[in-house]
């Protein structure tokens, strides 16, 4: 399968560097528009709040265009890989479809519903697949939790409270725009949203307080709300302004039989609690910088070589987690619960 990345920011390179760990999946081409230098393999001004830096890539018998217009006129690809900002996500996936082409987008799905709409009824309309990139459940201990739910292995989910916390990513222009990029909610805390959504389904209702930054949450807590009445889940997210702080997430979820845990700014690694009073630490199987993205960018080539949807990866579990951002959102301004 031959693919062209849309788009050579930070998370352009996170797939280019993981589609060369995935047997049968080649990148054929590069699409780049505002960093012509990027086009010639300089990518080192490239920089995120984890992972690897750029660097002076090499390009060999990887074509280049300025334009995505021409890049989806190329009929050597078979998926597009969509790492735009979030503002151009509908008209980028759009154009891929009718192009003929499959298509895998970044997250968040779109910064509207109604543009997410749109961008389902184009893969509809092409019979061409879209996958939303919600990498989280492919990390080693978000998978662990997850296939633990999947398995019954611990008895009836209960549910759980999940951080995600980084200082003021400062480095980046309009962070702060919801009409770019979505501030901390839709960039930051969409993740555990989404894994929110696959795990316990959607919820009724959100209770939402924050600090704003203008009228964009800056920092929040969240209490989800479900039919089920003994589903108690949580969630904390946001940026501080102390840039001593790195990029931190974890969770603790709870079932019948056990608690798993996991806090990467306390270095605890998973950790399960069982009935019988123990404390294991399970094994998850080191994924560096970039495995869960193989993971991920591997899930979305099987799915379009079986020609099955990814289960994580699909566009309306990506379209129903923007709807519990802006639930959020709605509740911090208006200062009350919720309802979708």
């Amino acid at each position: 399968m031959n693919v062209g990345i849309c788009g050579i920011g930070f998370m352009g390179m996170i797939h280019f560097l993981a589609y060369k760990d995935i047997p049968g999946v080649q990148v054929k081409a590069i699409c780049e528009q505002n960093f012509p230098e990027r086009l010639k393999g300089d990518w080192r001004a490239i920089k995120g709040n984890f992972g690897p830096q750029g660097e002076v890539m090499d390009l060999t018998g990887i074509a280049s265009y300025e334009k995505l217009d021409d890049m989806l006129a190329d009929p050597n690809l078979d998926m597009i890989d969509i790492c735009l900002p979030p503002n151009a996500h509908a008209a980028a996936t759009i154009a891929a479809l009718k192009s003929d082409k499959h298509v895998f987008c970044e997250k968040p799905i779109s910064l509207t519903t109604q543009d997410a709409d749109a961008m389902m009824q184009a893969a509809k309309a092409t019979g061409k697949m879209l996958m939303i990139g919600h990498v989280l459940p492919f990390f080693g201990e978000y998978q662990f939790a997850w296939q633990a739910v999947q398995s019954g292995r611990f008895g009836k989910l209960l549910g759980g409270h999940f951080r995600r916390i980084i200082s003021d990513p400062v480095w980046l222009n309009n962070f702060y725009s919801m009409e770019t990029c979505g501030g901390p909610m839709l960039d930051l805390h969409i993740h555990d949203a989404h894994y929110i959504r696959l795990l316990f389904g959607m919820p009724k209702q959100v209770q939402s307080v924050g600090r704003l930054r203008g009228n964009v949450p800056e920092y929040f807590d969240t209490h989800f709300i479900f039919d089920d009445p003994n589903l108690v889940v949580t969630a904390t997210s946001g940026t501080i302004q102390q840039q001593g702080r790195p990029f931190t997430h974890g969770y603790e979820i709870h079932f019948e039989k056990a608690t798993i845990l996991f806090d990467s700014f306390m270095g605890k690694p998973v950790t399960i609690l069982n009935e019988e009073g123990g404390i294991v630490t399970p094994e998850i199987p080191g994924l560096g910088d970039i495995g869960a993205f193989t993971n991920e960018l591997t899930d979305a080539s099987n799915a379009i070589k079986a020609g099955k949807p990814s289960a994580i990866l699909d566009g309306q579990l990506a379209r129903d987690a923007l709807v519990i951002c802006y639930g959020e959102i709605a509740s911090i301004q208006q200062k009350k619960a919720v309802a979708f």
